[in-house]
């Protein structure tokens, strides 16, 4: 035992005759780095003193440092910027779920600001903007050069006022411009609607409406569908949704989900990181379920996505999703601005990163777009449609009761009805035909 107590004694003094022998190149090593970042910080002071005195015009001195400030935080990555107090007090008024602007959601690549997605029913999803766009021009003005702020600080106005953006679109061979009449922004977080016997939850936004919303429209829906027993499964439609709160992706996860991880981040120090498990209770009571997803889906979406997916629980179609993987950490800074850090990566439950990468569907969809029809086409269409009910003197069909002839036209206004939607949105349309098959390998 002595022994052993000794060899520990022993390991412990060679440990710290080890370290002091290392320490030293390392002490000074940190000596020479730090000696550099001052120096580093006294010439930012120089510069700063030069061009306050001797610049060709006054300058705003708050302003000048507001800009070396965003400056350095641009360097890092897309989504780390300096919130003025203007626009920190906007970003907390937008969580909120109102605020005034055109209604999309941006970040910048390769020098010009890109379509993240247009916000449903806002001034820019009616004007047409879609995910993937590239704005070059505001009213004219080429945007190439500019920071994130920049662009997105051209694109503000007075609510009422119009603005002409210049976009550039894949599989358009010429820029065109896009008028937009700016608005104030009100987002309903979740729509819910019932298409045949299947829910559609159209969540729009993550922000501190979206649980709340998603309980009460499933809710309402199930009890007008007249029970559960009525509906066959859930959509959640996550197109086009840019992301927001990261407590709004877990709970909207949980509320899917009996246990398991939901999501967890990683930061720059391992004990930094981060696990979201998820509590009892599934508010769909098991229904299948289907996550769209598209190119315009980012950060606290693909979350959702990421984890009902590892966990089986849902089916994700669409095309592959934005792959934003990183969380952004608002930090108040004195004089009521703030900073938009990034702080750490986040990982799904089968411990994958998306970000870059995206979430990839189950079933690949694509939207195809939609194409004018022509007279010829309608005659063609409307040819086809008839049958033998159609023709004059046919016979009537003797061997239905009227209330099984009711019930196969019902059956049948369903399918057109399904047709209709397949028309205007083929990847919703195809969602509900994969719940429509689970339904019936159910029963």
């Amino acid at each position: 035992m002595k022994k052993f107590a000794m060899a520990a004694v022993g390991g412990t003094l060679a440990g710290i005759l080890a370290t002091t022998y290392v320490a030293g190149p390392l002490l000074a090593q940190d000596s020479a780095r730090a000696a550099t970042v001052y120096e580093q910080l006294d010439l930012f002071g120089d510069i700063f003193e030069r061009i306050r005195v001797q610049y060709v015009e006054e300058v705003d001195e708050t302003e000048l440092i507001e800009a070396a400030i965003g400056g350095m935080l641009a360097s890092l990555d897309p989504h780390s910027s300096y919130l003025s107090p203007d626009d920190a007090a906007q970003m907390r008024v937008q969580t909120r779920g109102e605020f005034g602007g055109l209604g999309i959601e941006v970040t910048q690549e390769e020098g010009y600001v890109k379509v993240v997605s247009p916000m449903d029913g806002t001034p820019a999803d009616e004007a047409g903007m879609e995910a993937g766009d590239f704005i070059t021009h505001v009213d004219g003005e080429s945007m190439l050069g500019l920071s994130l702020d920049e662009a997105v600080d051209m694109m503000r106005g007075p609510i009422g006022s119009e603005i002409i953006i210049t976009v550039v679109r894949e599989g358009e061979d010429e820029p065109f411009d896009v008028s937009i009449i700016r608005d104030t922004i009100k987002l309903t977080a979740v729509r819910a609607r019932t298409e045949g016997s299947t829910v559609v939850l159209r969540i729009s936004t993550f922000n501190d409406q979206t649980t709340p919303n998603l309980i009460s429209g499933l809710n309402e829906q199930i009890e007008e569908a007249g029970g559960i027993e009525k509906v066959n499964g859930v959509v959640l439609d996550l197109r086009n949704n840019p992301g927001g709160l990261l407590n709004q992706a877990i709970r909207v996860s949980d509320e899917f989900l009996e246990s398991g991880e939901i999501v967890s981040t990683r930061g720059r120090n391992p004990e930094d990181g981060e696990r979201f498990n998820a509590t009892p209770g599934d508010l769909a009571e098991g229904l299948p379920i289907v996550v769209l997803i598209n190119g315009g889906s980012a950060s606290a979406s693909e979350i959702v996505a990421g984890a009902l997916q590892d966990h089986r629980r849902a089916i994700v179609v669409g095309t592959k999703s934005f792959g934003k993987g990183s969380v952004q950490t608002v930090m108040p800074l004195r004089g009521d601005g703030a900073m938009r850090l990034t702080t750490a990566r986040y990982y799904t439950p089968s411990g994958r990163s998306i970000q870059a990468l995206g979430v990839s569907p189950d079933i690949i969809v694509e939207q195809p777009r939609r194409a004018t029809s022509t007279e010829e086409d309608e005659a063609e269409t409307a040819r086809r449609m008839r049958s033998e009910a159609d023709l004059r003197g046919s016979l009537n069909n003797d061997s239905l009761s009227e209330d099984e002839i009711r019930q196969i036209e019902e059956d049948r206004a369903k399918a057109e009805a399904a047709a209709d939607l397949r028309d205007n949105d083929y990847q919703l349309a195809y969602a509900i035909d994969v719940l429509k098959g689970l339904s019936a390998l159910a029963k």
